[in-house]
């Protein structure tokens, strides 16, 4: 499992620039919206949180289709389909990965771009923290719809259109929760308890969905 996570770690940033694409589409992202904004760093400063994670989920979709094509490519899913180790930590591996590679830095990113939106440090630190702990959700969310694209040599938009409905949960949560960090610190817990709670039941479902996807796609 160790050597599966850093071979995949290694394609994930090799492939289509990796990390860096996806922190440059995030920053580009976040960049425009104060120049369609204006210049009223008040208003910013109050959309900034759900900007952020805007631009954070959107990024996090780059290369999600990417997540199984490789071993499609090289024949190499047939044996992950028969090796003995169970499929759904696989996948789960794979996912982990996934998240390391392109949605870390994403947090790593985000109190820079907080700056950018004149966001103040507590909308920052629970920003970037909301981000910590709901984005690998959007990942175990995304390797269910890579697993039924990845039969398709075009999926990535289809990837999009599937993930992206089911990721609106996991956006309410995480906005509701950075937004309650800024206006009033008791009601962070609540929304942010449920951000937790939605990552727990992703991180359960997303690999076994994938894992029965993958099956589906070979027989």
């Amino acid at each position: 499992m160790t050597a599966l996570f850093l071979r995949d770690l290694k394609l994930s940033i090799r492939a289509g620039g990796g990390a860096l694409v996806g922190v440059l589409f995030f920053l580009t992202v976040v960049a425009v919206i104060p120049f369609g904004v204006g210049p009223d760093l008040k208003l910013l400063s109050r959309i900034g949180p759900a900007i952020v994670w805007i631009g954070a989920l959107l990024a996090a979709l780059l290369g999600l289709d990417r997540l199984f094509q490789a071993e499609r490519d090289d024949g190499s899913l047939d044996l992950m389909l028969m090796q003995d180790t169970p499929l759904v930590l696989t996948v789960l591996v794979k996912c982990f990965a996934h998240w390391t590679a392109t949605s870390l830095p994403l947090v790593i990113a985000s109190p820079l771009l907080g700056l950018f939106m004149n966001m103040d440090e507590a909308a920052i630190g629970a920003t970037a923290l909301t981000l910590l702990v709901g984005s690998p959700a959007i990942t175990f969310i995304g390797a269910v719809g890579a697993a039924v694209a990845v039969a398709l040599p075009r999926g990535g938009l289809l990837v999009s259109i599937l993930v992206l409905p089911l990721t609106i949960p996991v956006l309410i949560f995480g906005v509701s929760a950075a937004y309650a960090a800024v206006e009033d610190p008791a009601p962070f817990l609540p929304p942010f308890l449920i951000l937790i709670a939605l990552t727990l039941f992703f991180a359960v479902i997303g690999p076994a969905a994938a894992a029965l996807a993958l099956r589906n796609t070979a027989d």
